[in-house]
């Protein structure tokens, strides 16, 4: 129950009373709804609920989730609601947040700073609602000797915490505002603490696991480099020396390696491969697609032909006679480099000496995907690369067990993408540009979030669009490709665009990622809206890969505040990291790469996207603390090994603390 904390907490002393309202202010107001009902318009259905606090008379409306709101809001409710004041006819707050308050609260409630608790399933079966929660945590609350806590004080002193037994008394019952920062704190720290106690644990686990040194340069790595036809820059030399450094040790390199779209990871792969086929080890590359793996495919052979360096390719369709003759290249060691997806790790691949595996994307991959191509050879050496840029605070929560190399820079060629939001009725004005730009020896892509119309959706689909296309670009070849396509007719699509046979290529996001194509300098987002931010900055970076000046259009069909917000930020800047850090922020770590980490968050009040200081501080704690106690015995630390076997026994299966 101590641990169940209120969803917030509503401060009395900074409510403002209606007739103080001012426009554009965010407000909490407390007030008693006199009137409330749906009203439609010409378009669509609004709720609106009147409330008054005495001083004056307010509007709430909400334009969704209107069965919901029908049941919850009555007249005569009292409401406490937070958000921002608008003014049209008088003051109003759109989709505000709110919690409903009992009549007589003001009695039950001594404080001024309120704790308002989540309604979940099980306290709504036991009739506990904000007083009876709160009534029952005092008696548990009094009724307890002090809490133990699991920090030394040196821990506490010297990360500026409060006890956890004031801590869990002020969570519940505030006496002011620095009593409840000072206790959201501390609760706070304790998860991100152990959260990163496990990723210094584990990192510490593969530091000590043994590795072949993989040492020699060899000539092959001279070879690539003198036949690039452009000047590294500083970002990548400085990555390749750590991935360099890495592989000459004799434990296993187990490192990420994020850079923006466009910035050059692939040629550090490359490199790093050559030293491994400089010391006779072979390397795996895995991709989430097949379109992406032939796309590294091209890159690497034709860089590590040029260092005689042999190169293959295995995806789920590749025809078995080629298929048999790969794998018995790779089980002789005279193939040295093999791409692919997740045809990799079927069960008669087998390597002779595998010592580099780099898997692209690897978030698309679960976590016993990688595990199976690692257990392909003897401990190899282990490169994650992504073009997504992961925000800093993510980046070492969720992969904290690896070393992290980051490309911060972007080759001196590459001009930032030209971003704009554009209305459906501006649209003539962009095909004209497309065509303009074909005109050139240029070619575009539309792409599209949905393959075909559903009765859940309205949005326009690139099948149907792709006819409508073909009338306006009537003098154009257009290309269409989607996720339902088979693979020959898609490689055929691909390839024909590939050499500028097909000049605007219609799609779903199936480009999202992979997609090289130099002469591609304009995309156009359809529903742009509809896409996170992050998954726009995927797509922004399929043009301008090739120094041209190129141009990202985003159609914004419906508009909302988040989504004007969102699209601004892709117009406004090219930063890869910024708009990752604001996608974090609007959509949540669980949903940042459209997967759901289950059960590896476990937060009740800690949030990765606002937290950084405080994850910094939990994380240096942590790493000291394995650093000095791997096995966490020391008499000290019973209480952190304890609550961290409690939270995290699921997980502790590879880790050594007995």
């Amino acid at each position: 129950m101590l641990y169940n904390f209120p969803r917030r907490h509503l401060d009395r002393t900074t409510i403002t009373p209606i007739n103080k309202l001012r426009k554009d202010s965010i407000v909490t107001v407390v007030g008693t709804v006199e009137a409330c009902g749906i009203r439609r318009t010409r378009r669509s259905k609004i709720f609106h609920a009147k409330i008054s606090d005495g001083s004056g008379v307010m509007t709430l409306t909400w334009f969704n989730g209107l069965a919901y709101i029908q049941k919850a809001i009555k007249t005569g409710d009292k409401l406490a609601v937070s958000g921002k004041v608008e003014f049209y006819r008088g003051f109003q707050i759109t989709h505000p947040e709110y919690d409903q308050l009992k009549k007589d609260e003001d009695s039950v409630f001594s404080g001024a700073i309120i704790p308002l608790y989540a309604q979940n399933k099980d306290l709504k079966q036991a009739r506990l609602d904000t007083r009876a929660m709160r009534r029952l945590i005092k008696e548990i609350n009094g009724r307890l000797p002090l809490i133990k806590d699991h920090f030394s004080q040196d821990v506490i002193s010297s990360n500026n915490l409060v006890s956890l037994n004031s801590a869990l008394r002020n969570i519940h019952f505030p006496e002011s505002k620095t009593d409840l920062s000072g206790s959201i704190r501390r609760l706070k720290f304790d998860e991100h603490f152990f959260l990163q106690l496990l990723m210094a644990l584990k990192k510490h686990g593969i530091k000590r696991t043994g590795a072949r040194p993989l040492k020699r340069t060899g000539i092959q790595l001279k070879l690539i480099r003198d036949n690039l036809n452009f000047e590294l820059t500083a970002a990548q030399k400085k990555v390749f020396k750590e991935i360099r450094r890495d592989m000459a040790r004799p434990q296993t390199m187990n490192r990420l390696l994020q850079g923006d779209v466009g910035s050059g990871k692939t040629i550090v792969a490359v490199m790093a491969s050559s030293i491994a086929a400089a010391n006779q080890a072979q390397t795996a590359v895995m991709a989430p697609t097949e379109i992406l793996a032939h796309q590294h495919f091209l890159s690497f052979k034709n860089r590590l032909e040029k260092a005689r360096i042999s190169c293959g390719i295995l995806v789920g369709g590749t025809p078995e006679k080629e298929r048999k003759l790969i794998l018995k290249a790779l089980k002789q060691g005279s193939l040295n480099v093999i791409i692919g997806t997740h045809a990799l790790i079927q069960k008669d691949v087998a390597f002779k000496s595998l010592g580099l595996v780099i898997v692209d994307e690897q978030h698309r991959f679960g976590v016993v995907q990688r595990s199976d191509l690692l257990e392909k050879g003897f401990n190899p050496h282990f490169l994650a690369m992504t073009a997504t840029p992961i925000p800093r605070t993510l980046a070492i929560t969720y992969y904290g067990d690896m070393d992290l190399s980051v490309i911060n820079e972007m080759p001196a060629l590459r001009l930032p993408v030209i971003t704009k939001i554009v209305k459906p009725e501006r649209l003539s004005n962009v095909y004209q540009f497309i065509s303009k730009e074909v005109s050139r020896g240029f070619q575009s892509m539309i792409v599209y979030p949905l393959v075909e119309e559903t009765e859940k959706s309205d949005l326009a689909a690139a099948v149907e669009a792709y006819e409508e296309l073909k009338i306006i670009f009537k003098n154009i070849k257009i290309g269409l490709i989607h996720g339902r396509l088979k693979k020959r007719e898609k490689d055929k699509i691909m390839d024909e665009f590939s050499a500028n046979q097909i000049k605007v290529l219609i799609s779903t996001t199936v480009i999202e990622v992979g997609i090289d194509i130099p002469t591609a300098t304009v995309m156009l987002v359809e529903h742009a809206e509809r896409f996170g931010l992050t998954q726009l900055h995927q797509l922004r970076g399929r043009v301008g890969r090739a120094g041209e000046k190129s141009y990202c259009i985003l159609v914004q069909r419906k508009i909302t505040d988040n989504s004007n917000k969102r699209l601004k930020i892709m117009e406004s800047t090219n930063d890869g990291f910024m708009i990752s850090d604001e996608d974090l922020k609007m959509r949540g770590p669980g949903e940042f790469f459209g997967i759901r980490q289950s059960g590896f968050l476990r937060y009740k009040i800690a949030d990765l996207a606002l937290d950084g200081p405080i994850i910094r501080k939990a994380r240096t704690a942590a790493f000291q603390l394995v650093e000095q106690d791997p096995k966490l015995k020391k008499l000290e630390n019973k209480g952190i090994r304890r609550r961290f076997i409690n939270e995290y026994q699921d997980l502790l299966k590879d880790l050594l603390l007995s």
